[in-house]
């Protein structure tokens, strides 16, 4: 068998990564990085892939995440770094948000600390097209279908090996863009998205592994969450919608966590008939998270969502929504209805 030769990024690299984000993560002595709240493997492993980078240019850097990295994370290796805080008496000079549709979207955490994410300077690495940040440290490519997709070709930049932390690195890099694609089955997998992910896997990322951990492995209550929400299932517009609720006593009843809800929307996005899927978690705050997922050529997600102060993808998008589940309902069931009411196959 021939050796495969490695795969050169330099020209993606080279005309995507702004020099403004490369000069100020240079410059960084000690980088606040930071995920977006109820995060997942694409703001996790960006965020611990702009650490790493940062610590090989000999600086330091704490990864933060409001909220505690979910359990289904926890086979990759780095994820134990995250703390909930920034370190107290410590002198940042930089402040990095990596896959945050918006500075709002990193939670609680930013409010415990104003000062610190009102007065450092700020990189923002991102893909969701509801971003509209737009100064010169803002990197912003809605067309890239993970950051970290993005942190792998800032880390050519700055020519850094993939390989860098003994391969984890490329590992967390990898499971980001596994599941913002689902394991490339999604229409964001582009070109570059796949010459990313064959110079990761050339850099030691264990693609297969990543790919049954994050997709084909899970807990029995997890399962039997999955089986008590879509049990409940409700399609509207003669089934171009479809939509399910979760709510805290499923939880309870199964033995789950909030975070075993991930997958659940996606099951319901296969429904045959389906111009738009639809999860409503209720939360224990007495508000609702609302998923969507759309499919392409049809409803834009981020227009559904952004009608309830939300954001994200073309496809995917969610929305927190300042009202109970079933009071929620309604006015998404009716925009939904709306905007498929619009589409013509």
């Amino acid at each position: 068998m021939t050796e495969a030769r490695p795969v050169d990024l330099t020209g993606w690299a080279r005309d995507a990564v702004p020099e403004a984000v490369v000069a100020r993560l240079r410059g960084a002595r000690h980088v606040l990085a930071v995920t977006h709240e109820n995060p997942d493997a694409d703001t996790l492993g960006a965020v611990l892939g702009v650490s790493l980078l940062v610590e090989a240019l000999g600086g330091r850097a704490t990864a933060v995440s409001t909220d505690e990295v979910p359990p289904l994370y926890g086979f990759l290796r780095g994820m134990d770094r995250f703390v909930r805080d920034p370190e107290p008496g410590t002198s940042y000079d930089l402040l990095v948000l990596a896959d945050c549709a918006s500075p709002s979207r990193v939670g609680d955490v930013a409010r415990r600390h104003p000062g610190l994410f009102a007065e450092l300077p700020r990189v923002t690495i991102d893909h969701h097209a509801s971003n509209d940040a737009a100064g010169d440290t803002d990197w912003i490519e809605p067309h890239a279908a993970a950051t970290c997709e993005m942190v792998a070709l800032l880390a050519v930049t700055l020519r850094l090996p993939l390989g860098l932390a003994d391969g984890r690195l490329a590992e967390a890099l990898m499971a980001g863009i596994v599941m913002d694609t689902s394991t490339f089955a999604h229409p964001n997998a582009t070109p570059r998205t796949l010459e990313v992910a064959a110079a990761l896997v050339g850099a030691g990322a264990p693609l297969s592994d990543i790919s049954r951990r994050l997709y084909r492995t899970k807990p029995e209550a997890q399962l039997r969450l999955f089986g008590r929400v879509l049990g409940r299932l409700e399609t509207s517009a003669g089934g171009r919608i479809a939509w399910s609720t979760l709510r805290l006593d499923d939880l309870a009843a199964t033995g789950a966590i909030p975070a075993h809800s991930e997958g659940i929307i996606d099951l319901i996005a296969q429904a045959e008939a389906a111009e738009v899927a639809m999860l409503l978690k209720e939360q224990e705050d007495g508000t609702t998270r609302l998923s969507v997922r759309t499919k392409p050529g049809g409803v834009d997600a981020t227009v559904l969502t952004g009608t309830f102060g939300g954001g994200g993808h073309a496809r995917a998008s969610g929305a927190s929504i300042d009202l109970p589940v079933d009071r929620a309902l309604a006015p998404v069931l009716a925009e939904a209805e709306r905007l498929v009411a619009a589409v013509r196959r």
